[in-house]
């Protein structure tokens, strides 16, 4: 659409916009008129092409096919025409044969501050004629109040809810018709259904729909304070009514004449259900975050024995090898603490290694200093492979601090670059280190010893990730590692 203003039109942006709100907010028009609306845009050459359209479901459409980007034929063009130099409601003398069927078209000028800037058509199709019932005719009359405001620039409404928010009620949901005092004049069947499960029965027609849904209320819950000018149709805003019983969508279509408030239109939807899961899924996510909680916490509780235990042994391996136990278990519940702060069933490792890597460099080296350099980004990990891969970063640079450096220099450099396309993942940890020297890699680049650090990162890549792993000099000294995975799951961000 921004497309087609810029190739055909001469509208400024505040135009372009009120055109944008428009089609945001015009399939409740469509919905009850019983129509397909087309909005026309005019030509730089006195021709009109189409922005933009919309199709009832409420009725059968005209266009089965697209017309966006088309030019409005010559039968239509001069009531468009005239539509829009007239700045005036344009009806057609009679019907129009479109292929199989008949159909009946308005034009109407779409106005922002006083001038016409495109105009709609209305195009019903007469093809299914039938006898409108009442309720139809309620529809058909309240479409014509909407449309007579956008020929006054008075719709779309600035601030109004659109359709596409959460649980939105659409006219087939619901549909009341409200005097200026906000009394019911009609209320549609489901209308009626949506009330009468709140606990309101009875007709609704001839009464202030606010003082019939306050004695609804629950007191000890909270209400909206919005709810009565929603309720009396003064703004165009939407309300949940929630009670132990049921929970009811509205919204609010304020109908003016020249600026004065003549009624609104209200639509109303009934979302006990959707609630009720909604619910549902917020216990779920509420549980399971407890739950990484009271795993971390555990965790927490592993790590402080195997702290105490190793304070009590004397052997310098067993130390050794409790220290390393510990750090492993301290880093797995840094995994649970991350998911316990998220609804996302993931983490951010980026954040969790600047907390962790510099720490466990600076643990791990006792006489150089170690600069942990990283370069790209991990993105958001699935839970499912952020323990695994927390380990083996923290493995592999642990080995580095530990390994690399025994030359005695007094500062080391360790880095962590990364390469993330979608579900692909490439990382590579390097040292400036005394390099491997050739004699624990294989002719594949596969370490030989059986150590069981290197034991864990190759188990861990191998079958939690899915990867592989290579070990091999870097270019300039040092020793590089480079892993490749290939991460699962349904929410990857790349």
């Amino acid at each position: 659409m921004t497309e087609l203003i810029a190739q055909y039109g001469d509208l400024n942006e505040a135009e372009a916009e009120w055109l944008h709100l428009l089609i945001g907010d015009w399939q409740v028009v469509s919905d009850l008129a019983f129509a397909d609306l087309v909005l026309w845009l005019p030509t730089r050459d006195g021709q009109f092409i189409a922005l933009a359209q919309a199709r009832p479901p409420t009725s059968t459409t005209v266009h089965h096919e697209d017309v966006v980007g088309t030019f409005a034929p010559p039968s239509l063009r001069s009531q468009l025409s005239a539509s829009y130099t007239q700045v005036r409601h344009q009806k057609a003398r009679g019907p129009r044969w479109f292929g199989s069927f008949s159909i009946r078209e308005d034009c109407v000028p779409v106005v922002y501050k006083g001038r016409p800037i495109a105009v709609l058509s209305r195009q019903t199709n007469l093809g299914a004629g039938r006898t409108p019932s009442r309720m139809e005719l309620m529809y058909i009359e309240s479409a014509d109040d909407v449309l007579a405001m956008i020929t006054r620039g008075e719709y779309p409404i600035p601030g109004a809810t659109s359709g596409r928010q959460r649980g939105t009620p659409r006219v087939g949901d619901g549909f009341l018709r409200l005097n200026e005092e906000g009394e019911v004049t009609y209320a549609s069947p489901n209308a009626l259904s949506c009330f009468h499960r709140l606990g309101l029965v009875g007709t609704l027609v001839g009464h202030s729909l606010v003082e019939l849904t306050a004695g609804q209320l629950e007191y000890e819950s909270t209400v909206d304070e919005s709810m009565p000018l929603v309720l009396m149709g003064r703004a165009p805003w939407r309300t949940d009514i929630e009670t132990s019983k049921a929970a009811i969508s509205l919204r609010s279509i304020p109908l003016t004449d020249h600026g004065q408030r003549v009624g609104a239109i209200l639509l109303c939807r009934d979302v006990t259900e959707l609630r009720r899961r909604e619910l549902d899924l917020m216990t779920k996510d509420a549980t399971i975050r407890e739950i990484h909680h009271r795993v971390k916490n555990n965790l927490a509780t592993v790590a402080a024995l195997l702290r105490l235990q190793s304070r009590r042994v004397e052997a310098p391996e067993a130390r050794d090898a409790l220290a390393e136990a510990m750090r492993r278990v301290t880093t797995i519940s840094m995994v649970h603490e991350f998911l316990s702060q998220t609804l996302d069933e993931q983490v951010d490792l980026d954040e969790m290694l600047n907390r962790t890597l510099r720490l466990t460099a600076d643990v791990a080296s006792t006489k150089t200093i170690i600069n942990t350099i990283q370069r790209g980004s991990f993105g958001p990990i699935p839970a499912e492979h952020a323990t695994a891969l927390a380990l083996v970063l923290t493995e592999l640079v642990t080995n580095a601090v530990e390994h690399a450096f025994t030359d005695g220099r007094e500062v080391g450099n360790v880095w962590i670059e990364v390469q993330r396309d979608g579900p692909n993942l490439t990382v590579v940890i390097a040292d400036d280190g005394v390099g491997l020297g050739g004699q624990n890699v294989d002719s594949l680049g596969q370490r030989a010893d059986s150590g069981l650090g290197n034991q864990i990162v190759r188990t861990l890549v191998s079958n939690e990730l899915a990867g592989s792993i290579k070990w091999k000099e870097r270019p300039g000294g040092g020793t590089e590692v480079i892993i490749k995975a290939k991460l699962r799951g349904k929410k990857l961000a790349s």
